[in-house]
């Protein structure tokens, strides 16, 4: 069977409207159809014909109507078939009624949330991470969801699970140099790609997601350690390199003060000298100490 004949099939169940009817109603019936069976024994010994008559009429009646009732909740529904063959979805709550010889079965059309258990990603640059999601999703075509989908909640766990591992291996966990777009960094972005990749993995199912994101991120336990001490030499090295930035522009701008005000004139020795004095006191990490030459500048 080809990719497309496949995708029919799964779009063959479609809901539709149940033709049923209010409970209330059917209930009114039942009441009167066991007045009946008592006035018929009322009558029993005036006219038995008659009242064996009436009693049949009425539990007949009465047994009819009564296996037919169904209550629905709000933001529930029910699937109606006659001898297997699907009939139509009714979403009308309160007590109903419909023919003893349809079939019907209840489905929730609610929100359900669900977390996912951690499971182990290769991430873009092949790093072991460990991901969990939390999803928001509801069942939007009840007859896709009981008749396309042999069961359509371990079905939304499968997928759930495919969808994380396909968005944990599009991405790099972290990007320090921020160039890219990562698990770690672009939360929002991620998040929104995993529910659409959700919404097209369910919806042959009958079922949209509303809201969905990562409960766990982090990397496997057995780089966990390599990583963090990775982490910490770059925050490091970026440090230093905003130190000695920083560092740089302020010798430049002590130079060029010393040389407007001319308060003292150095040749390039002494220049330098000084611009190394400088670069160790704003770049050491202790404190320095201060040396008072009470000489001469060359002395």
């Amino acid at each position: 069977m080809s990719e497309s004949d496949t995708n029919i099939a799964l779009t063959l169940s479609r809901e539709r409207p149940a033709r049923t009817s209010s409970g209330y109603i059917m209930l009114l019936v039942m009441l009167g159809a066991l007045l009946a069976g008592i006035y018929g024994g009322a009558i029993l010994s005036e006219d038995p014909v008659l009242a064996g008559t009436l009693i049949t009429i009425a539990a007949i009646v009465f047994l009819f109507v009564t296996c037919g009732f169904y209550m629905l909740q709000p933001n529930q529904a029910v699937a109606i078939t006659l001898f297997g063959s699907y009939q139509g979805t009714d979403r009308n709550t309160g007590l109903r009624w419909l023919l003893p010889w349809l079939g019907h079965k209840k489905i929730s059309v609610r929100a359900n949330n669900m977390i996912s258990d951690r499971i182990k990603v290769n991430d873009l640059r092949g790093n072991p991470i460990e991901m969990a999601a939390q999803v928001v999703w509801r069942v939007t075509d009840t007859a896709q969801a009981l008749f396309d989908i042999d069961d359509y909640k371990a079905f939304v766990v499968v997928q759930i699970e495919a969808a994380v591992r396909t968005i944990g291996a599009r991405y790099p966990y972290d990007d320090y140099e921020h160039l890219e777009v990562t698990l770690r960094g672009n939360h929002d972005q991620v998040s929104a790609e995993l529910r659409a990749e959700l919404i097209a993995r369910l919806k042959v199912a009958g079922i949209t997601v509303d809201e969905c994101g990562f409960t766990h991120l982090a990397y496997a336990p057995e780089i966990a350690g390599a990583m963090l001490r990775r982490q910490q030499a770059q925050a490091v090295v970026a440090a230093r390199k905003t130190l000695v930035e920083g560092a740089v522009g302020m010798v430049e701008m002590a130079l060029e003060l010393l040389s407007e005000k001319n308060v003292v004139e150095l040749d390039d020795e002494r220049r330098a000298a000084m611009v190394s004095n400088l670069m160790v006191v704003l770049c050491g990490e202790r404190d320095t100490q201060p040396v008072v030459n009470t000489g001469s500048l060359y002395q």
